[in-house]
């Protein structure tokens, strides 16, 4: 009997659809009030070699208004969109750490940050803009104006776009490390992927410990406080419904990791926390992917973390190829580390179909 193909599942009717590293959907939603040119995140950003280095950390933005505006009804709106928590975090984590800097101190020292909003005021201005400029001052930068006619009328502007503000910031941040990783990544994990599942992943050169098992793959790194995690595994693809929710995922997931995640202690083994876990559908260029973030916990022991996967459909050889980043940190902030491997994520490149 011949092998039935099965093809990967419909954008259609599957609900909110997302993709960090295109975002087509954000820009083609925002209406003419909303001037972002026609520049978008690239899937690779390569640095620029015409201007130096940016400075700042990755998740930084600085915020360059007079103490006016930054102290008034805008700059209050901007710190509460860049400042709310990462949802499925043990604890609670800024999207992003804001600094700020008046016009007068905005110069060729604090003009190299790596994320900059200008945050202006113009009474020519009919309705608010957003502007958006890349490399201006340093490599890599990403520099967004943000201007309307007066603080009254900047502050509902900047909460009704909130989402695109959070979701731009954010895809360059991982579009970054995605790119640095094309250049410095695990070769030998790159390797088995390509040797097990056909597949290539880059992922962190420090991430280097490797475990090898039945379709999957455990890598992380030496860290002696704090631990990365990269796993890849495989299961056949029979039909939609593995897609169908957070319950179906939940399950499959656990199933994997009590076989090849174990804890210290007889019987311990990694598993799902069920109360923090949060399924969305994603469009990355076209393809299907499902996203999952939640905690994880090792069953009899006091340990979890954070994860986040993603899974997709590698329709030449009919089977769900799941990619996951998953962090153990006690008493550590977690939100660059898991970022960092949820960047690895998006590197994974599936068979293509000839």
């Amino acid at each position: 009997m011949k092998n039935k193909e099965f093809r990967s599942p419909s954008l259609r009717g599957v609900g909110e659809v997302r993709g960090l590293l295109i975002l087509l959907t954000a820009l083609l939603l925002l209406t003419a009030s909303c001037d972002v040119g026609t520049q978008r995140p690239p899937r690779r950003h390569r640095r620029s070699l015409l201007v130096p280095s940016s400075s700042g950390n990755p998740y930084e933005v600085m915020v360059v208004a007079d103490d006016t505006l930054w102290n008034g009804y805008a700059g209050r709106a901007l710190r509460e969109v860049l400042g709310r928590a990462i949802p499925m975090l043990p604890q609670h984590e800024p999207v992003f750490h804001v600094s700020h800097v008046t016009e007068r101190h905005y110069d060729r020292i604090t003009n190299l940050f790596r994320n900059i909003i200008l945050l202006k005021t113009s009474p020519y201005r009919a309705e608010p803009k957003i502007r958006v400029e890349r490399d201006l001052h340093a490599s890599p930068q990403l520099v967004m104006t943000i201007e309307g006619a007066s603080d009254q009328q900047l502050s509902p502007f900047i909460t009704e776009q909130s989402s695109f503000l959070v979701r731009y910031f954010t895809a360059e941040e991982i579009n970054r490390e995605a790119t640095r990783l094309e250049d410095q990544y695990n070769i030998k994990f790159n390797q088995k992927v390509q040797e097990m599942f056909g597949c290539e992943m880059y992922i962190p050169a420090d991430i280097r410990k490797m475990k090898v098992g039945n379709d999957f793959i455990w890598a992380s790194d030496d860290g002696l406080t704090s631990i990365q995690n990269i796993c890849i595994y495989s299961y056949p693809y029979f039909t939609e419904r593995v897609f169908s929710g957070r319950n179906a995922y939940m399950a499959l997931r656990d199933s994997f990791m009590r076989a090849n995640i174990p804890g210290e202690h007889p019987g311990s083994h990694m598993a799902t926390n069920h109360e923090f876990c949060d399924v969305t559908n994603m469009d990355i260029q076209g393809h299907y992917v499902q996203e999952a973030r939640g905690l994880w916990e090792m069953t009899g022991e006091a340990m979890g973390g954070p994860f986040v996967a993603h899974s997709q459909v590698d329709t030449v050889n009919n089977r769900v190829i799941v990619v996951e980043g998953f962090v153990y940190a006690p008493d550590k902030m977690k939100r660059t580390m898991l970022r960092r491997l949820e960047a690895a994520l998006y590197t994974l490149r599936l068979p293509a179909r000839h």
